[in-house]
């Protein structure tokens, strides 16, 4: 669903650009609540870079039509929502960047959409769920499920709410609508599957590293004259063997995550659909793409997911897809350190002698 230049006027692009580098601000204040843990830098990191990874990963929904992961779902609740924001939005910024994946000129309508809508309604949506359901994984699952089928008609309405205010050939916009968000409620539906299976597997393994699942362990029981009361202990999934899930390191989960984005990125890419995703249909459909524009980064040597003068397709599209995860996992995890070196930085500037309170009058 990534919009290229030319489908939005310039001052509408400039608007939208605003909107989401103030969003990716706040974001970046946000997101120094949710790192807390000194290794959530990485796996913040790698969060992005399996976006980056499943997005390659375009599956057919009906009429010769494709769609692939957006992802806000999947990152706000794995690492928070406004951690969310960021992973995304480095994506968007590595495609359109050196893919040709997205317009620069549209940038902030792709964060707008892609990140923000997404993130802001699939968080909302899952932590309203996980508060009526029974506190319990599958419900965790179960609400990643809604959270992020919902999360994609949000952002292809988003879209068409932004292109009827700026958008640069006259179309009917009610159908423009219907078409876009039939089409994206297909695509919704394997965004749901791949966000719950993703967040499911990542709680059978460290349900302690997945961010919307925190605090929803229930207390254990006992019975005491006949009455049910709390235990002091850990909840009934505690493991008196082993270490706490909280102090064990996650670089067996890290690695594997990382192994697993190289791999659907470099191998498993070339088998996926080559129909258009759901938006690039709707604009052919619908003549919106009759004012579209080269890519400013069309000559980059990596455009299109292919490396330039590499003749084998599989090898070319393999390539990109691995230097897309690298790049992305790198650019991810150096952004996300930054903002948690500056939480670390002003936690101890709170708590350093010179900003506290040492009245020592009699």
């Amino acid at each position: 669903m990534h919009v290229p230049d030319g489908f939005i006027n310039a001052p509408v692009s400039a608007a939208t650009a605003v909107v989401a580098a103030g969003a990716v601000a706040v974001s970046l204040r946000g997101a120094r609540r949710e790192l807390g843990g000194e290794r959530a830098a990485p796996l913040a990191g790698l969060v992005a870079a399996f976006i980056f990874a499943v997005q390659m990963l375009n599956f057919p929904v009906a009429g010769g039509t494709s769609g692939h992961l957006l992802g806000g779902a999947l990152a706000a609740i794995l690492v928070g929502p406004w951690a969310g924001v960021l992973c995304v939005s480095v994506v968007l910024l590595t495609q359109a960047i050196l893919f040709a994946d997205g317009g620069l000129t549209a940038l902030g309508v792709n964060i707008t959409c892609m990140a923000i809508v997404t993130t802001a309604v699939a968080y909302t949506l899952f932590r309203g769920l996980v508060k009526v359901l029974p506190r319990t994984r599958r419900s965790v699952t179960a609400a990643s499920f809604v959270a992020a089928l919902v999360s994609v008609p949000a952002s292809a309405l988003a879209f068409t709410l932004i292109y009827a205010i700026g958008g640069t050939t006259d179309v009917a916009i009610g159908r423009v609508a219907t078409a876009m968000v039939g089409v994206h409620l297909l695509i919704g539906l394997g965004e749901a599957v791949i966000t719950a299976m993703t967040v499911s597997a990542v709680l059978a393994v460290r349900p302690d590293l997945v961010y919307g699942a925190r605090g929803l362990e229930r207390r254990l029981q006992l019975r005491v004259d006949g009455a049910l009361v709390d235990a002091p202990a850990a909840g009934p999934e505690a493991e008196p063997r082993r270490a706490p899930t909280a102090a064990r390191s996650p670089r067996r989960v890290w690695i594997g995550g990382l192994v697993t984005s190289l791999v659907l990125a470099g191998f498993v890419s070339f088998y996926a659909s080559a129909d258009p995703d759901g938006l690039e249909r709707v604009a052919t459909d619908h003549g919106i793409d009759k004012k579209a524009e080269e890519h400013d980064a069309a000559g980059s040597p990596l455009a299109d997911y292919g490396v330039k003068d590499v003749d084998d397709a599989r090898i070319s599209g393999g390539l990109a897809g691995v230097i897309g995860v690298g790049v992305t996992v790198v650019a991810g995890t150096g952004v996300f350190w930054v903002v948690r070196r500056r939480r670390a930085g002003e936690e101890a500037d709170a708590t350093s002698p010179a900003n506290t309170n040492t009245d020592t009058s009699a």
